[in-house]
């Protein structure tokens, strides 16, 4: 069984839009990185945490120890300066100026576990090109909610698509699971796409 450690409702869209069956548990866990930690560890770090932690509150909840548990993390980094969630609509509005008509990076750390000891991670790269967004346009997406619980301020799948110019590597990643790098490992793993509609969801 796969257990994915995370509220986040478009992981989930990912896993069932590409035919997982999967158990879901929220977890929280410290997002405070070393300082001068390298994005690339920084976000392999964070996947890291939320399988351990999806792992513990899966077995407290009586889960199958053979099962195996996600975690993941998205980073957007930007001349090599990590952006996060915004704490605040003038955060996300000065995220949004920064990335207008540049290139930058998104990360997307994964872990998978058993709680009987198995572990893999992984990261995957994407680049994004921005055209020029007007303040405009910054203020009405902004005002729209959208953009506050997500790295960088904004989501590709949502109504920031039209300030995406182009991107290179794997949309998925983007949007939050690099699926195509994850259906390898799933597939090492033993876990199977089917037509199902997953449980728990």
């Amino acid at each position: 069984m796969l257990v994915l450690a995370s509220a986040s409702p478009r992981r989930a869209m990912l896993l069932r839009e590409n035919g997982y069956m999967f158990e879901k548990v929220e977890v929280s866990v410290s997002e405070k990185l070393p300082q001068g930690i390298a994005p690339e560890a920084g976000v392999r770090e964070l996947a890291m945490r939320k399988a351990q932690a999806g792992a513990s509150k899966w077995l407290a909840q009586g889960g199958d120890p053979l099962d195996v548990i996600l975690g993941a993390d998205t980073l957007v980094v930007l001349d090599g300066q990590v952006l996060g969630k915004p704490e605040d609509a003038s955060a996300a509005e000065r995220m949004l100026r920064d990335l207008s008509g540049k290139t930058h990076v998104v990360l997307t750390g994964i872990a998978l576990l058993t709680p009987a000891g198995g572990f893999i991670s992984d990261v995957v790269e994407t680049e994004v090109r921005f055209r020029q967004i007007s303040l405009e346009d910054i203020r009405a997406y902004v005002a729209g909610g959208e953009p506050m619980d997500k790295a960088g301020a904004y989501g590709i799948q949502g109504e920031a698509g039209k300030f995406v110019e182009g991107y290179t590597g794997s949309l998925s990643n983007i949007i939050g699971l690099p699926m195509e790098c994850l259906a390898e490992h799933f597939e090492a793993w033993g876990i199977e796409q089917t037509n199902s509609a997953p449980r728990g969801v």
